[in-house]
């Protein structure tokens, strides 16, 4: 029997909007470059409201945000002001400093909508992480796709499985979407140090063991597994090479303690880059 890590998520709530976080937990603190795992979890916003989430801060990371449903205006102290929809990548990488705002694009507010999609971080090496923030959109038609005997592939960082994703990603990482037709099998080769699959919708084995639904099972390093899927399945695919130790405090992810420190003095003290437009902040918790 193979020896998978099982990681069971946390449930969560921001700003009204619930969560499924299994990274990081106390039995994985990373997998590859993935220090945080967000499942934005299915959600219908009314009309007059939606997801709004204020101006805050981080270092360190890069967070990658795809949505299965819905969209969100991605604004940050850059400038970028871009709304992000189902199958595009939004890539922000916050180096030494960066603000941004998240929510329900005013059209929508107005309207109402439905919300479901992943917010993944992922950590900068320790040589770039206090290097220039930037932010780059990514629509689905510029990420690259395998179809082949109902299995279904979306490359959305990284390389792997033959694609290459154009998101500009700090270390080796692989992030892919994977749908199945119910009976479809797919390789999961070893070409990644640290990987993990996080099972979305569906039934699915991973050669003799049963995936958790909406759990992430963290796979061995060195060997390849068949994934099968026994119903019409959805899953991502996470992984890459070993980051090393990171703290992660609030928003701020770094390889240094004293890094973290002035970076909470700093919001604290409102010496931040600003999002142009944007007056209201989440203030630094105690």
């Amino acid at each position: 029997m193979n020896d998978f890590l099982r990681i069971t998520p946390r449930q969560e709530d921001i700003s009204g909007q619930p969560i499924l976080r299994p990274l990081p937990s106390a039995k994985c603190r990373s997998v590859g470059p993935f220090v945080f795992f967000d499942h934005i979890l299915e959600n219908t916003y009314p009309a007059g409201s939606g997801m709004n989430i204020n101006q805050h801060p981080h270092i360190g990371l890069s967070t990658l945000t795809y949505l299965f449903e819905g969209q969100l205006q991605h604004k940050d102290s850059l400038g970028s002001d871009q709304v992000v929809s189902p199958g595009e990548v939004s890539w922000m990488t916050a180096g030494k400093a960066v603000a941004h705002v998240e929510r329900t694009p005013h059209s929508l507010q107005q309207s109402g909508s439905r919300m479901h999609g992943l917010q993944v971080w992922l950590a900068m090496p320790a040589a770039d992480e206090q290097g220039e923030p930037s932010y780059s959109h990514h629509p689905a038609s510029n990420l690259p796709r395998s179809t082949s005997m109902g299995v279904d592939i979306c490359l959305i960082a990284g390389t792997g499985f033959c694609l290459q994703s154009p998101v500009p990603v700090c270390s080796p990482t692989v992030y892919a979407e994977i749908k199945l037709a119910a009976g479809a099998a797919l390789q999961i080769p070893a070409e990644h140090a640290e990987r993990a699959l996080y099972l979305i919708d569906g039934e699915a084995t991973l050669d003799d063991q049963q995936l958790p639904l909406r759990g992430l099972l963290v796979l061995p390093e060195g060997e390849a597994y068949t994934l099968s899927a026994c119903s019409e399945s959805h899953l991502v695919l996470i992984g890459g090479a070993p980051i090393g130790p990171r703290r992660i405090n609030w928003n701020f992810v770094a390889s240094d303690q004293a890094l973290i420190d002035q970076a909470r003095q700093r919001w604290a003290a409102q010496d931040w880059p600003t999002v142009p437009g944007e007056t209201a902040r989440i203030e630094l918790p105690r």
